[in-house]
């Protein structure tokens, strides 16, 4: 969102197939081994063979890719979901006429014993040695949804000094994954990635909680590169650092958590349980926001819209982010500083226009960035500054919460670390928005997306831009183009199904033409979106899967275009948004 404007410029198998009965067949022929151990087995392990031997598969994780592996026809790829350990895993599609063998050459002893031993999901997955020099091995399973282990042991023969190790799926089947491929024996002199499993961690601890969230942290091991979070024995976080945030929990509820510790050798078992018991419930909605709402940005400069005082602001509006605040000369830090061209004869009277706001029932709250925003937090000390900052301007001046409008990228491990600091300051009233542009939301290992699941506890809503876009793909895999129904609602799929709760998701749009470079769409057809996602009414050529009765509604830029038009916008919107299920 643009002083001048708002805009930015424009970014640009399932198939289902029974199994013949030959190919049935064929598959218990080569079979040569026992279905798949579970996955406690590797927890069995005992310390003295982790250590004994070393892992000589390289690139075991797939953390450098496809590095030293070699996939037929192109079959295979690293993907960042899902994962077992670390941050990528091997995702290998079959043909009809391809089982998409993906393989490594390793370097062994002669006449020595190795595990051979992977992570994988999917159906027909197979793991196995060849060129041993004495009994080649594999194994298999028939498929699990969930991660589990294959296992076997394979000896070398007397001049045997490598050994070719592959894992593939069944000709025709759906794509499979692996992670976390061990070769553990003596090491053949050929070179390795860690030699070991990383050490358990210790020290696992909890700290600050709310009512929907746990603050963990552990010692850090030195050999590991990511670490897993386990909540009742389910895997619910990957991180890279030694310490995350849990969030998604129930209030007044106990939890039982652990952490384990991987590197490109695998995974360790799992730490010590920690209990942590959430607190009453609270946080999430902030102030006085309606279970749906309508959102304005507020121009706090003249830029040929109608200038207003929040007084004039209409009353359809729930939340008012003031646009915008401004950054100051120390990094992280933000300051607000109102424009002279807005007409407010004193600091004073503006104040008490938020005052005035609060009592009719609204939120009024400070935006942080825009297009030209030059706020930046990526570090422990600006994270503290934006806090800090960020909290005494609430105080000074009566602000509800902050809204993340930051155009031009920002740190999600940092901007977390900012927004928990300010939620710890301001408690669970604090009203907290973001407003994301389209590229930001195509994907959860985006920055943006990343910080609103990192803070969802504590997130009011998320008004994504679905204007100056161009086309986006929806949550089916389409393209779509801006400017119709399709594209508000495919895209805001994405959202409701990526981890947002559907109350935390809102539509944002242009109140005219000339609120945006691109993208404008009439109200009208913002309330066919809204109907479509709430009621499964009024949709286009898209129509999502299932209704979200909660959606939260939807925002502006800004309430002095949509004065500028005569309030079109907010007069039409602001009733179907408060007439939501």
């Amino acid at each position: 969102m643009d002083r001048v404007r708002q805009g930015r410029s424009g970014f640009r198998r399932r198939f289902g197939a029974a199994i013949a009965v030959g190919a049935a067949a064929a598959l218990a022929v080569t079979a040569l081994a026992a279905p798949a151990q579970s996955a406690d087995d590797r927890a069995a392990s005992t310390e003295a063979d982790v250590h004994a031997d070393v892992n000589v598969a390289k690139n075991a994780g797939f953390e450098s890719d496809l590095s030293n592996w070699t996939c037929a026809a192109n079959s295979g790829a690293a993907v960042t979901s899902p994962v077992h350990g670390g941050a990528k895993a091997l995702k290998a599609t079959p043909s009809g006429q391809g089982t998409a063998e993906c393989s490594q050459v390793v370097a062994v002893k002669p006449n020595s014993t190795y595990k051979l031993s992977s992570w994988v999901q999917g159906s027909y997955v197979y793991l196995g040695a060849r060129g041993t020099g004495t009994t080649d091995v594999s194994t298999w399973t028939p498929g699990n949804t969930a991660w589990q282990q294959l296992s076997t042991t394979f000896t070398t023969g007397a001049n045997t000094t490598s050994v070719t190790v592959y894992t593939h799926g069944w000709y025709g089947q759906s794509a499979y994954y692996a992670d976390d491929v061990s070769v553990f024996g003596p090491d053949g002199g050929g070179g390795t990635d860690p030699v070991e499993i990383p050490a358990v961690p210790g020290g696992l601890a909890a700290g600050a909680t709310t009512s929907t969230s746990v603050d963990l942290s552990w010692t850090p091991v030195s050999t590991a590169t990511a670490y897993t979070v386990y909540r009742d024995g389910t895997k619910v976080a990957s991180t890279s650092g030694a310490a995350t945030t849990v969030t998604g929990l129930t209030p007044e509820t106990s939890y039982s958590f652990q952490v384990s510790a991987s590197n490109a050798a695998g995974e360790s078992a799992k730490s010590t349980a920690v209990t942590a018991r959430t607190g009453k419930g609270g946080g999430g909605d902030g102030g006085t926001v309606p279970r749906h709402a309508l959102t304005g940005y507020w121009q706090n400069f003249n830029n040929g819209a109608t200038v207003q005082k929040l007084r004039d602001v209409s009353s359809q509006y729930d939340i008012i982010a003031v646009s915008f605040a401004d950054a100051t000369t120390t990094q992280g830090q933000i300051t607000f500083n109102l424009d002279p061209a807005v007409g407010y004869s004193s600091t004073a009277d503006f104040k008490a226009d938020i005052a005035a706001k609060h009592a009719a029932g609204k939120s009024v709250i400070l935006s942080v960035g825009g297009e030209k925003g030059t706020i930046s937090v990526n570090s422990d000390a600006s994270a503290t500054a934006f806090a800090n900052s960020a909290y005494a301007l609430m105080q000074e001046y009566g602000f509800d919460g902050v809204d993340i409008d930051l155009e031009n990228g920002l740190n999600p491990t940092y901007m977390t670390k900012a927004l928990r600091q300010l939620a710890a300051k301001a408690g669970s009233k604090l009203v907290l928005t973001m407003a994301p542009q389209t590229i930001d939301m195509q994907s959860t290992s985006g920055g943006y997306f990343q910080t609103a699941l990192n803070v969802k506890d504590i997130l009011t809503v998320v008004n994504m831009q679905y204007y100056n876009s161009g086309s986006m793909l929806g949550c089916d895999g389409k393209v779509y183009s801006q400017g119709n129904v399709d594209f508000l609602t495919a895209l805001a799929c994405i959202q409701l199904e990526g981890g947002l709760d559907p109350a935390q998701v809102g539509i944002g749009v242009p109140a005219s033409t000339r609120g945006a470079g691109s993208g404008y769409v009439a109200p009208s057809v913002v309330n066919n979106a809204l109907d479509c996602l709430t009621r499964g009414t009024g949709c286009g050529s898209f129509k999502p899967s299932k209704t979200y009765p909660a959606l939260r509604g939807a925002m502006t830029w800004s309430t002095n275009w949509d004065a500028t038009a005569g309030g079109t916008w907010s007069n039409t919107v602001g009733p179907k948004v408060h007439s939501l299920p």
